[in-house]
Parts: structure tokens; C-alpha cells; sequence
């Protein structure tokens, strides 16, 4: 069974962090490309970064590139995006989802998690 599990989102103040994370099982983790996507209130679910497989590689989206690293742990079947600097704009439900390929497509990815929500608010 195939399950996507995010954490770490909650409340946080302009300018804070916080580490999302999310944690694979059922498929072969390694070899799947991961991403990060967010919807916010009354807005569709947009692409935010991607690592490769291999971890080589990763895309941004414009608005959170150099503040939103993704990372990956291979031998914890977890995939991470730190979110610093964050503004209110930030605020949204934030998905996991794993591709065999490496795309900022939502139909390309065949698993998603139930998501998690990040607020930014002072």
C-alpha cells in the first residue's frame, strides 16, 4: 500500500522557518523523482520544487527559489523542504507527490499525500 505522509507544517511569523517533511512507503522510493506542491485558499494546486531521484538535480518554482531547499533521505524514505524567509504568500496546504518523472506537472505524479498546512501570519 502506498502512503505519503507530510509533517511538520503550522503557524509561523513573516520571516520564520519551518521544515516540512514527508515520509514514503509501499513503492521504491529511490528511484522516484519527488516534489512539493501547495494550494492555497481559492487558488489551484501549484508546483513549488522537485529533487531527482538520484538527488542530482532540483527545480524551483521563481517565487520560492533560494528560500525553499529540497532534500532527500534515502535510508529514511523521507523527502524534506525547508521553507525559510517565509512570507504570508506562503500560506497553503502543502503536498508531497512522487513521479517516475522529472516534471512540475501535477498528471505526471502518481502518488500524493494528504497534505499539510502552512499558515504565515503575525
Amino acid at each position: 500500500q502506498v502512503q505519503l505522509v507530510e509533517s511538520g507544517g503550522g503557524l509561523v511569523q513573516p520571516g520564520g522557518s519551518l521544515r516540512l517533511s514527508c515520509v514514503a512507503s509501499g513503492f521504491t522510493f529511490s528511484v522516484y523523482t519527488m516534489a512539493w506542491f501547495r494550494q492555497a485558499p481559492g487558488k489551484e494546486r501549484e508546483f513549488v520544487g522537485s529533487i531527482r531521484y538520484d538527488g542530482g538535480q532540483t527545480n524551483y518554482r521563481d517565487s520560492v527559489n533560494g528560500r525553499f531547499p529540497i532534500s532527500k533521505d534515502d535510508t529514511k524514505n523521507t523527502v524534506y523542504l525547508q521553507m525559510n524567509s517565509l512570507k504570508p504568500e506562503d500560506t497553503a496546504i502543502y503536498y508531497c507527490a512522487a513521479s517516475l518523472s522529472l516534471s512540475s506537472m501535477e498528471r505526471e505524479y502518481n502518488y500524493w499525500g494528504q497534505g499539510t498546512q502552512v499558515t504565515v501570519s503575525s
